[in-house]
């Protein structure tokens, strides 16, 4: 296992230290919830190779089954960050044309990004015991919860009306 993981780094330590970042702020969803502050230095220490929720690492050629059918030639990818793989809106006007001028592309059953942060996050969150309450990374807005009925937007319980019809 440490050969594969040392294997997959071609950065200098500086270079690495510079290139991986400790901490990534995700906000595809900032409309409605505030920002999830992701600490990606103790993940990193947790689950140690970067490939199990990238997919591949920086430096190196993709190592997916799945995405290898077509880019078992490319270089080697030059930062790894989820957004560059799955789309924020995946069904956009402009995604959707992509699909319709190309349907037989993989890269149509490829999940959004919402989708792969859950799928991953989700996931390894069961298998080691993390959080995996929506609240515990999703701290809910003002508009949130308006949008939900929740917090101060909850339906109010009607007075006066108690149990027994008396």
């Amino acid at each position: 296992m440490l050969a594969i993981a040392t294997a997959t780094f071609t950065l200098s330590q500086p270079q690495q230290a510079a290139a991986i970042p400790d901490n990534i702020s995700i906000d595809p969803i900032e409309g409605l919830y505030q920002k999830v502050n992701f600490n990606h230095a103790a993940h990193i220490k947790a689950v140690f190779d970067c490939a199990v929720c990238h997919h591949h690492t920086t430096g190196t050629l993709v190592n997916d089954p799945n995405c290898i059918r077509c880019h078992k030639t490319s270089n080697p990818t030059k930062t790894v960050a989820c957004r560059n793989c799955h789309k924020k809106d995946p069904f956009s006007v402009e995604a959707m044309k992509e699909r319709e001028a190309n349907p037989n592309r993989y890269h149509n059953d490829t999940p959004g990004l919402k989708g792969a942060y859950h799928q991953s996050c989700l996931g390894c969150h069961k298998k080691m015991n993390g959080p995996t309450g929506c609240q515990d990374c999703h701290k809910r807005k003002a508009e949130g919860d308006a949008m939900f009925n929740a917090g101060e937007f909850a339906p109010k319980k009607p007075a006066g009306k108690g149990h027994g019809g008396h």
